[in-house]
């Protein structure tokens, strides 16, 4: 974030939470740490007032909260890279999830974002 000060002040303002089941703290500024049940936390910060929650750099709460049908968008940014090996997004999702395309964009380098939102 040296390279970018601007996003990370606005990272550093912005409330986030941080589920683990390791850590004893959380030393990032405004973060919340919860070490309870992932779903059912996810479900009463929903029912609170607030901006919409990103998850950021997590397959395993992608997939968790997938399976519990907490996710009301998925935003997907596709690379052309091909790394041969590693989990996926989905990686324990034991059900099928109908996802309906709402969005996307491809830009010049072969990247396409997606977004989806659960198909009813």
């Amino acid at each position: 974030m040296k390279n970018n000060p601007a996003v990370a002040e606005g990272m550093n303002r912005m409330p986030k939470a941080v589920f683990s089941r390791t850590l004893d703290k959380a030393s990032w500024s405004n973060t919340m740490l919860v070490k309870g049940d992932l779903a059912a936390e996810v479900r009463k910060m929903k029912t609170e007032s607030g901006p919409d929650m990103v998850i950021l750099g997590s397959g395993s709460i992608v997939s968790q909260l997938a399976q519990e049908g907490l996710i009301d968008e998925y935003q997907i940014a596709l690379s052309p890279v091909v790394l041969g090996r590693g989990n996926t997004m989905f990686e324990g999702v034991d059900k099928k999830l109908s996802l309906k395309l709402t969005k996307s964009r491809t830009f010049g380098n072969g990247s396409v974002f997606l977004c989806y939102e659960p198909a009813t």
